[in-house]
């Protein structure tokens, strides 16, 4: 119970690694708060989660609200007495378009940037006051393998993006006792994935030192070691979980 009297924070908690997180963060003793768009799913995660036994809540949010997230932020603080964890995971990545840089919309390319790039920024500057009153925290942020593929195109971008603000945001908080990390999952069994024809997936399988995709619980285990006082020195890093799909000097 590593968590016990913590409060976390998940964005994209409705499904995906996102519901992992908010249940295992739970499982350890957490009281937590689903940050998601998608009404149905955050309501059943925040539901199943009570139902084992822990406190949870869902909180409907555009991550790249600043209006959404200071709410968000407001349910911790009255639910529960403020924030100790956030986890940045939402991402448009599911039906994403893939088009060239030269080609996409511009709108588009906006709005994924918004939600996939800044939308950690805006949440993590919505939590910060909540985590000094309560001595510290601890914030991970999803970044991607794809970040290292040029063939990753935006999304890779993007992600690549977040793996910058948390350096920045890691030496900006650091005095404050906030802790920022980012995990960068590579090919990982979801919902998008197993949209993905079995072909694709299979050649994907093979280009991996380790031949299996990755499950939730494999990038969500090094997030609770992230979140948790083992890693109380720990901060400004980006940690691949791939199975060896970038096998890169650190």
């Amino acid at each position: 119970m590593r968590f016990e009297g913590k409060v976390a924070i998940v964005t994209g908690g409705g499904q995906g690694i996102g519901e992992t997180y908010a249940k295992s963060f739970a499982a350890e003793g957490a009281c937590v708060v689903i940050a998601e768009l998608n009404k149905e799913g955050g309501e059943r995660v925040a539901n199943e989660i009570t139902e084992a036994g822990q406190p949870a809540v869902f909180v409907e949010t555009d991550v790249s609200s600043e209006q959404d997230a200071a709410a968000a932020v407001a349910a911790a603080q009255d639910q529960f007495g403020g924030v100790d964890i956030l986890v940045n995971n939402a991402a448009i990545f599911h039906g994403m378009r893939y088009e060239t840089l030269l080609d996409v919309d511009m709108d588009y390319y906006y709005q994924i940037m918004k939600v996939n790039m800044h939308s950690p920024l805006v949440m993590t500057r919505a939590v910060a006051a909540s985590m000094v009153q309560r001595g510290g925290g601890s914030v991970i942020n999803q970044s991607s393998t794809a970040a290292w593929k040029a063939q990753g195109g935006y999304y890779g971008v993007a992600k690549l993006g977040v793996q910058g603000l948390t350096m920045c945001l890691a030496s900006e908080l650091g005095d404050r006792n906030i802790r920022v990390n980012a995990i960068a999952p590579g090919p990982t069994d979801t919902e998008a994935t197993r949209q993905v024809p079995a072909e694709i997936l299979d050649h994907v399988v093979n280009g991996l030192a380790l031949k299996r995709l990755g499950e939730t619980v494999d990038v969500v285990n090094l997030a609770k070691f992230l979140a948790s006082d083992e890693a109380g020195w720990i901060t400004g890093q980006t940690f691949r979980v791939d199975g060896g799909d970038t096998l890169l000097p650190a």
